[in-house]
């Protein structure tokens, strides 16, 4: 079956001709005698479009210039009586498929041309439907591929919410067989979170001190503390099993890997700023911000609370405590800002 083929000559007489050539190769034609009446005739159905170069009103290149406005992507054969090197060159630069002079006296040859032309026309085609397919799969890809990414955020979210909550449940149950820990947690968390809003922490920094603070002393969970309820000073083997509940938290947050940052925070929560802490004796900017807001947190509660061996301070003193020490165990500025958000608001904190 052969193209469709649309062609511009204001010659009737040539227009007739090629018209004739192109039906003995059974080709449907389409002959008009004006650039004009071609841009008003063109279509995708066309295959091919064989331009006269000296056409009054709009010649061949003026019309191919509107065509390229157009984006009309179907190949343009020049055909012109005047086979001067200018004129193809010009044709070539305005994107015309190819050149012929006429009278055409290779039919043979003509038609070949016409026929590569409109082979070229077919793979343009092949290839924009291709394009335009693999734009579609590629789009419906995506779209499942970030449902499903939605699905494991979600799935993923509830994981890490479910693991919050089960560890959550267990260290409250570890805190509450002891009438000097219970609530421990629980306060160490709000005075920190306090602490964190007053300094001006970001959302995502607020979350990890949120899950630092209600995990710092979950290494507690598998040390025998028993020794804590004792009346009197902790012996030196006492001392030293207390002091690996950090290493000991870290390790068992260690799997979650949504946790990375606060392990390091569980881990580092006894260390002090001149780095005589332990379990890694690190101090100044190896802190992170957290650790040293937990640490602040951590120890006011505990200088606050009763234990069966020592009476509890007082808001007023707690705060002094936290001054005597700042430089030294306590980041200076986070002392201040703390003591303004806790002497401000005692009366919600134990006296």
């Amino acid at each position: 079956m052969g193209s469709r083929i649309l062609i511009a000559d204001d010659d009737t007489l040539v227009r007739s001709a090629i018209q004739k050539i192109l039906h003995m190769f059974h080709h449907d034609v389409v002959a008009v005698e004006s650039g004009r009446q071609v841009l008003e005739q063109v279509s995708d159905e066309f295959d091919v479009i064989v331009l006269d170069i000296n056409m009054p009103d709009m010649d061949g290149f003026e019309t191919l210039e509107r065509l390229n406005q157009q984006r009309i992507d179907i190949p343009v054969l020049f055909l012109t009586g005047a086979g001067s090197m200018d004129y193809a060159v010009k044709a070539i630069h305005l994107g015309a498929y190819d050149f012929l002079t006429k009278p055409i006296v290779d039919i043979e040859l003509f038609h070949i041309k016409v026929k590569q032309a409109a082979e070229k026309r077919h793979f343009l085609l092949q290839e924009k439907a291709y394009k335009r397919q693999l734009e579609i799969e590629v789009q419906a890809k995506t779209h499942e591929l970030a449902e499903k990414n939605l699905l494991l955020e979600r799935y993923s979210n509830h994981l890490e919410n479910a693991t919050v909550q089960i560890m959550t449940s267990l260290q409250i149950a570890m805190e509450e067989k002891d009438e000097y820990t219970a609530g421990h947690t629980h306060r160490v968390t709000e005075l920190a979170l306090l602490l964190g809003q007053a300094a001006r922490l970001g959302t995502d920094d607020i979350t990890i001190l949120r899950r630092a603070s209600q995990f710092h002393d979950i290494g507690k969970l598998v040390i025998d503390l028993s020794c804590i309820q004792k009346a009197g000073e902790l012996t030196p083997e006492e001392w030293e099993l207390i002091k690996k509940h950090p290493g000991i938290g870290a390790s068992i947050i260690e799997p979650l890997t949504f946790m990375d940052r606060e392990r390091d925070i569980i881990r580092h929560h006894h260390e002090k700023l001149d780095g005589t802490g332990y379990p890694d004796g690190i101090g100044g900017n190896e802190l992170d911000i957290l650790t040293r807001i937990i640490t602040i947190a951590d120890s006011y509660d505990a200088m606050t609370s009763r234990r069966n061996y020592r009476s509890n301070l007082s808001s007023a003193e707690a705060v002094g405590e936290l001054r005597r020490c700042a430089g030294t165990q306590f980041d200076p500025e986070l002392v201040e800002i703390f003591a303004g958000v806790v002497l401000s608001a005692r009366s919600l904190y134990k006296q």
